[in-house]
């Protein structure tokens, strides 16, 4: 079988996995999870054998003609490069495993069937993405994905959380992809083609007319697929779906996709010095605002969510910098140990009956509850943090790197010949902030939910078997991954040096030792205060699986604790460390309340004021309209009597009175 027919069939088997699961979920139950593991198990073992085979040497293309369409025809193409390879053994991998932990998870939920399936259609969108190589074929990937977000994400539909959730994922991802849209239609103008390779030779040759605008519409899109600020607000609302969700969401599929785009369009935006300063700046904030909000959640799910939007800031702060090979890099570290930290995140809080770390810090011994949980959460946490060997550690140290030699005006041999020096020292200024700031949520997180001390935590029994060798599998890569691949991968990628340099190592790894103490130092001071100010957890149903426990966590954080972003925990060490400044970090620097108040609270004025001139304007003068005719029917029908000797004598009337006109009018009287 050739490689070109191996890749078609990495996308379209987990496709045909989710129409036969939604086909059988009903009539042959028993059928819904082999549908829902086995295709897209195959699927990663020929992702894997696509990315043996293609071996980061040349790029496989293959493109036959969809359909003409005038000056712009678009293809069914592949394009598979050293980045498509590796990127989609990554999805593979961890589509896999949250199918295999979803089994376990959600085991009693009645909805698991068509949950099954969007995840299938989720995980074929993002391949399709990551092989394709024309742009209407790599859009429709981008909007299943998003369609496929708001089913999963409302998961939980009976509760208001999910419901809104799943809404403003739809809706702000939805606001980038309309200057996308355009964007893309402005690039494939100029190039004459949506082919990827026809795309690139054109920027090669300087063909582009509107290089800047076009990278900034494109750019626009990336921010809200990504969850980049300004389009950052939907990611951390997302965890009111199921947990397994969240980890697909944030490792492999729907933030990835954003940063893939750029990598793989890097030309397009390198074409632009002010596009790649945009770009650096966009980073540099949504490192340090993601950070800061992350020290002072309460949700233990909504901590990790704000952590991914940094790490998507490290990735596109490395492509700010003209070094994508740093970004895929970080991308593929990043997915192995985040898509672990939810899926360990998923058993704690089917554990302890709580998604509240304030709950959990007043819990002792539940770390003995979950002996897979803790130990595979603190490799995660430590890869995270980018603690040496760390899979996390190699690849941040690449993109701190990578922004090293861009402050300081070294050359890449990659497609990236010029980058601003602006670009390169916003971009390092932000990533050792960003490093201390992870570092300290990471420790404020593992101290809180493993070294409580209180009510002893409740006793669930051991976790099923699927999800506990999930966690297991994804740490061997969290643990390994960075230090086996930093050296080999530039032979995929550009071939840009991706080893530490001495600097930024002690910088990064100085900064994150100085957040975790310091976090450490917090807690030990604020430890005192949790006596004085108990919190009980929220208790689930022991009986219940892990699923339903989650979504009764979700539920009943707010009328326990108040708002969900945050807890009003004297013991917390993020509000010590904060100070002034936790209130705002909790609700996310307030962005959500600016946007309602220049987007939301202005689009609901117009609609009422549509409705009202609609009502009472509109309607008033189509019911006027009609009000004539009804009146002068009414009075006909009261002449319409059936009475046979009223219809003579009315006959006989009007005769009298034409015969009386006409000799009036022929006598001339």
């Amino acid at each position: 079988m050739t490689t070109t027919t191996l890749a078609v069939l990495v996308p379209l088997l987990p496709f045909l996995g989710a129409a036969a699961g939604l086909l059988l979920g009903r009539t042959a139950p028993g059928f819904v999870r082999p549908l829902a593991v086995l295709p897209t198990l195959t699927a990663f073992a020929l992702a894997v054998l696509v990315a043996v085979r293609q071996g980061g040497d040349k790029t496989l293309d293959a493109a036959t003609r969809l359909t003409p369409t005038g000056s712009v025809p678009i293809d069914l193409a592949l394009h598979i490069d050293g980045f498509a390879a590796l990127v989609a053994v990554l999805v593979g991998l961890v589509a896999t495993c949250v199918q295999l932990y979803s089994t376990g998870y959600l085991r009693d939920d009645p909805r698991y069937p068509s949950y099954a399936a969007l995840v299938s259609l989720f995980t074929s969108a993002m391949l399709l993405v990551v092989y394709s190589g024309d742009l209407m074929m790599l859009l429709v990937g981008w909007e299943i994905m998003g369609i496929c977000s708001y089913f999963l994400v409302g998961h939980y539909w009976e509760t208001p959380e999910a419901r809104a959730a799943s809404l403003k994922a739809f809706l702000v991802t939805k606001l980038g992809d309309v200057p996308f849209l355009i964007g893309l239609f402005a690039l494939a103008t100029d190039a004459g083609s949506f082919r990827i390779t026809r795309i690139l030779a054109t920027v090669a040759d300087g063909g582009l007319d509107h290089p800047t605008l076009v990278a900034l519409l494109l750019l626009a899109g990336v921010a809200g697929k990504s969850a980049q600020f300004p389009l950052h607000t939907w990611l951390p609302d997302a965890m009111a779906g199921p947990t397994p969700v969240s980890a697909l969401i944030h490792a492999a599929t729907m933030v990835a996709a954003g940063v893939y785009f750029v990598a793989r369009l890097l030309p397009v935006f390198a074409a632009s010095s002010a596009a790649l300063v945009v770009l650096a700046v966009m980073a540099a904030l949504t490192m340090a605002g993601s950070g800061l909000a992350a020290l002072a959640q309460d949700d233990i799910k909504r901590v990790l969510a704000y952590s991914t939007i940094g790490q998507l800031g490290y990735m596109t702060g490395a492509l700010a910098v003209g070094d994508r090979g740093a970004a895929v890099f970080h991308l593929l570290s990043h997915g192995a140990f985040k898509a672990l930290l939810f899926l360990a995140a998923g058993v704690i809080i089917h554990a302890s009956g709580t998604n509240s770390l304030a709950a959990m810090s007043r819990m002792s011994h539940l770390r003995a509850r979950v002996p897979d949980a803790f130990w595979t959460m603190t490799v995660a946490l430590l890869a995270l943090a980018a603690i040496p060997p760390f899979s996390g550690f190699f690849s941040k140290e690449s993109v701190l790197g990578a922004a090293e030699h861009a402050a300081t005006g070294h050359t890449l041999t990659g497609p990236v010949a010029h980058v601003p020096a602006a670009a390169g020292w916003t971009v390092l200024v932000a990533g050792v902030l960003t490093a201390l700031l992870t570092a300290a949520y990471a420790a404020r997180l593992w101290l809180l939910a493993f070294r409580g001390e209180g009510t002893e935590a409740p006793d669930h029994g051991r976790q099923p078997l699927t999800m506990t060798v999930v966690l297991w599998v994804l740490a061997v890569p969290s643990l390994a991954l960075g230090g086996l691949a930093y050296g080999r991968l530039p032979d995929w990628f550009d071939g840009d040096d991706l080893a530490p340099t001495l600097t930024t190592s002690v910088l990064g790894t100085g900064a994150a030792l100085i957040g975790a103490l310091a976090t450490y130092a917090a807690w030990r001071s604020a430890r005192a205060r949790a006596a004085r100010a108990p919190l009980g957890a929220v208790a689930a149903h022991p009986e219940a699986d892990a699923a339903t426990v989650e979504a009764e966590a979700i539920a009943s954080h707010t009328p326990a604790y108040g708002d969900v972003a945050s807890a009003p925990d004297p013991a917390d060490p993020g509000r010590l460390l904060l100070g002034p400044l936790h209130r705002h970090a909790a609700v996310g620097f307030h962005l959500d309340a600016v946007y309602s108040a220049l987007f939301v609270r202005p689009v609901r004025a117009g609609a009422r004021l549509v409705r009202f001139l609609d009502r009472e304007v509109v309607d008033t003068y189509v019911s006027g309209a009609g009000a004539l005719p009804r009146l002068l029917g009414a009075a006909v029908r009261k002449a319409q009597t059936g009475n046979v000797q009223t219809y003579v004598s009315a006959l006989l009337a009007g005769t009298v009175v034409l015969v009386v006109a006409v000799l009036l009018v022929a006598t001339g009287a």
